[in-house]
């Protein structure tokens, strides 16, 4: 029985010799292909978090005390320039009106009459001027009148749409100065965003405001809004809690669909001149971190960290731990231990970025 059982584990063990052995000579008569990064002019897409705002947006007040008579609006109604949206109790206002307009006749009359007896030298010169000015103060006295008259009638000062009310109802007692609502023109809008002083410097050493790029607006739902945006002016000063400096950009919005308070993402184009390409599938994560797998001369394989400046279609932009002159491992990553050597097969750069969608594993 125990001569069985040394015969059963010698069999075992020869076995996994024989395949650990048939394992090694497989791996090192695999070929990897590697390849070098490459040096180019490139296109990024910088993203930046904007927020929208109307091109003009108010708040729409009481300019007097009184009861809310009429609402003639709905909250996001579009309105017109001049058109009436409230109006306040009036009878006081509008007695005042009357009352000022009929002095301005008495005072009229008055001024006409004393008039002819003058240029008739009936009267003096002071009195004919008297008379003149009880005329020029009645017209005073009126103008004054309708200007408290219509401060009962809140009109559009532009073309917009209406916002969400405050608590004001029909019957609601208003204060001077109470919030009714707002108003925004959204023909055109504002996405304001914020830019590290490094990329700030960037954009501006390499050229003026109005050659900037046209910039794109990626909505909430990820869709891109179907208008350009121009970079029209960039703010005075930095934050200095942040480091950042805004800038804002205009956006025409024939659809309505932008509104006051939306946010989005900026995407700006940036070119890099002598940009390091590397495939994106030669990398791999340790705790978050990017490498690949760099060979040496002598067929050695190297962990090496790297740091990526931005991600395109299939490429990485390296912005540090590479050269043009490394060799890395684009293929079977999985299959390949940090130190070990390896057979290899270099391909020009050229031939595996126009091929990528091909190296698949």
């Amino acid at each position: 029985m125990k001569r069985l059982l040394i015969l059963i584990s010698l069999t075992s063990l020869l076995i996994s010799i024989s395949c650990k052995h048939d394992e090694h000579k497989k791996h090192e008569e695999a070929t990897f292909i590697v390849t070098n990064p490459i040096k180019k002019d490139t296109i990024i897409n910088k993203e930046y978090v904007g927020q929208i705002h109307s091109i003009q947006h108010i708040e729409l007040r009481s300019l007097d005390e009184g009861y809310l008579q009429q609402i003639y609006v709905d909250e996001g109604q579009s309105v017109q320039k001049g058109q009436l949206l409230f109006k306040l109790q009036s009878i006081v206002y509008e007695a005042e009106v009357k009352k000022a307009e009929a002095e301005l006749e008495y005072a009229k009359i008055e001024y006409q009459n004393t008039k002819m007896l003058a240029d008739s030298n009936i009267v003096s010169p002071n009195e004919l001027a008297l008379a003149k000015a009880h005329y020029d103060k009645a017209k005073a006295d009126l103008a004054l009148a309708e200007a408290e008259f219509s401060f009962t009638e809140i009109r559009a000062p532009f073309n917009g749409i209406i916002g969400r009310f405050e608590d004001v109802r029909l019957g609601s007692l208003l204060e001077e100065g109470e919030l009714l609502t707002t108003l925004s023109d959204n023909s055109k809008m504002w996405v304001y965003f914020n830019v590290p002083e490094a990329e700030y410097l960037n954009y501006t050493y390499n050229s003026s405001l109005d050659k900037l790029p046209k910039v794109t607006l990626q909505l909430a739902n990820g869709r891109i809004y179907d208008e350009n945006g121009v970079i029209e002016t960039i703010e005075a000063k930095f934050n200095n809690e942040t480091g950042n400096i805004a800038f804002r950009a205009t956006f025409s919005n024939p659809n309505k669909i932008l509104r006051h308070g939306q946010t989005g993402n900026i995407i700006m184009p940036t070119n890099l001149k002598n940009a390091l390409l590397i495939p994106q599938k030669a990398t791999f994560e340790i705790l978050d971190k990017r490498n690949v797998f760099v060979v040496d001369n002598n067929s050695k394989i190297q962990t090496r960290e790297i740091e990526i400046e931005a991600e395109l279609n299939h490429l990485f932009v390296v912005k540090k731990g590479l050269k043009p002159e490394d060799k890395i491992l684009l293929e079977g990553l999985r299959k390949v231990k940090n130190g070990e050597k390896i057979a290899t097969k270099i391909v020009n750069p050229d031939t595996v970025f126009s091929h990528l969608d091909l190296y698949v594993e």
